[in-house]
């Protein structure tokens, strides 16, 4: 099965079809469509947690920052998702890859700081954010992640670039935090993340997307059923949107099937390697000259996709377009 989830998770690209786009502003959504059941064996982390058969903790009373422990007490798995921003404890995290934690067990999992200021408890546990970390810096943190797995075998991020991407994007758009928290930007521009959630409600069989922000893909996201994007779609979509708002709007005339397909063929067509999930499963890893992305494979399913244009990582000087009530900012 191990050699086998590289062109599972490449199948399971290739048999998407493509659904209408819509537009939010300067984001847009062409959906995706898989055949696929719409019931699965795992719970999302929310469910999870709204059932108290999960709790996300600390390692230790002292902690650790790039680690953090999931004790599963619930009769079902738990898929955790790459960027998942989990609030509270000693400070804020975000999962560096996506996790499906098993039943009646637990596991330590790699996780990266987005609240550098603070260091002390604020509650005995972790809730789930609403959202999962801006893509620009979950593109970036993927790209260390596979690059730490193919040379120590770890999910280690760089936690300085971390807190970079965090600050920087942060002075752009204005959000200040006492304690250096990603939380802050998302807060503050809640009106406008809502907006773009509200406007791409999934239609029939979307089982995933790709992302463009002024008519260029951003990235891509898919998952074995339907019930799983229509359970996630928000906080990937405010992912997204955060970064949409971080550029000026640009007129694009750009045809979005025909950009889409290129992108997977990229993807399609770059190296991959695997490796044993954290959790249950297989971790893909895949890398190109311009495509980042990594699948977990469970049970010869893909569980979870996603990909990145690794050409449009870490870019500088971008401007906000819009405060909280649509009010431009500087």
């Amino acid at each position: 099965m191990v050699e086998n989830a590289a062109e599972i998770a490449r199948d399971a690209v290739r048999r998407v079809e493509f659904g209408p786009l819509t537009t939010c502003r300067n984001l847009s959504v062409l959906s995706l469509s898989a055949a696929s059941d719409d019931e699965v064996a795992y719970l999302t982390l929310d469910e999870a947690l709204a059932q108290r058969s999960v709790q996300v903790v600390e390692v230790s009373e002292g902690g650790r920052v790039p680690e953090l422990k999931i004790v599963n007490g619930g009769e079902r798995p738990v898929l955790l998702l790459d960027g998942e921003e989990l609030l509270g404890a000693k400070q804020n995290r975000v999962l560096n890859l996506t996790i499906l934690a098993p039943a009646r067990a637990t596991r330590v999992v790699p996780v990266s700081c987005v609240e550098s200021g603070r260091w002390r408890h604020t509650s005995a546990g972790f809730v789930a954010a609403s959202r999962a970390q801006f893509a620009e810096g979950r593109a970036a943190k993927m790209q260390h992640v596979t690059s730490s797995l193919r040379e120590s075998g770890s999910r280690a991020s760089d936690q300085g670039d971390v807190w970079q991407l965090i600050a920087e994007k942060s002075a752009r758009l204005g959000a200040v935090s006492e304690t250096s928290a990603m939380s802050a930007m998302f807060d503050s521009y809640e009106g406008s993340l809502d907006e773009c959630v509200a406007a791409f409600t999934p239609v029939a069989g979307q089982a995933g997307a790709v992302f463009f922000v002024n008519g260029r893909p951003a990235g891509l996201e898919l998952f074995d059923a339907a019930r799983t994007w229509r359970m996630l779609a928000p906080k990937l979509i405010r992912s997204y949107a955060l970064d949409a708002l971080d550029q000026p709007d640009e007129a694009s005339e750009s045809d979005a099937a025909a950009e889409a397909k290129t992108f997977i063929d990229r993807l399609m067509s770059s190296e991959a390697s695997v490796f044993q999930a954290v959790g249950q499963g297989e971790d893909v890893r895949f890398e190109g000259a311009d495509v980042v992305g990594a699948a977990l494979v469970v049970s010869g399913k893909a569980i979870h996709v996603s990909a990145f244009p690794t050409a449009s990582t870490g870019k500088k000087g971008r401007r906000p377009r819009a405060g909280r009530n649509g009010a431009s900012q500087a």
